[in-house]
């Protein structure tokens, strides 16, 4: 049996920052839209629809008086998103997922 995947993280982009904050913990905006090749404003919408899921923390300051913003994530993300690994596995291999089950 298929078991439902967060919806959340269904969206290319949202899983693309997912996937590189699992791997490096936090990072910088313009780190982000250059890894995933976003424009700004879809990037911003994507995050702010991560923070308001509890699953990204954003603080936003100054380096060297440009604006700075640095996206975190959370302990909820990180298990959000190996729900999701883990889940998806099934797709590809049902037998592992309903030993899992």
């Amino acid at each position: 049996m298929f078991q439902e995947l967060d919806p959340l993280l269904l969206s290319q982009l949202r899983l693309a920052v997912m996937s590189f904050l699992v791997v490096t913990r936090e990072a910088e905006f313009n780190t982000l839209k250059e890894k995933t090749q976003a424009t700004a404003g879809n990037l911003s919408v994507q995050i702010s629809k991560l923070q308001e899921a509890g699953y990204v923390t954003v603080e936003k300051s100054f380096k060297q008086n440009y604006p700075l913003t640095v996206c975190k994530i959370t302990p909820e993300g990180i298990a959000a998103f190996e729900l999701f690994f883990e889940r998806l596995q099934g797709y590809v291999d049902p037998e592992q997922a309903d030993k899992r089950s």
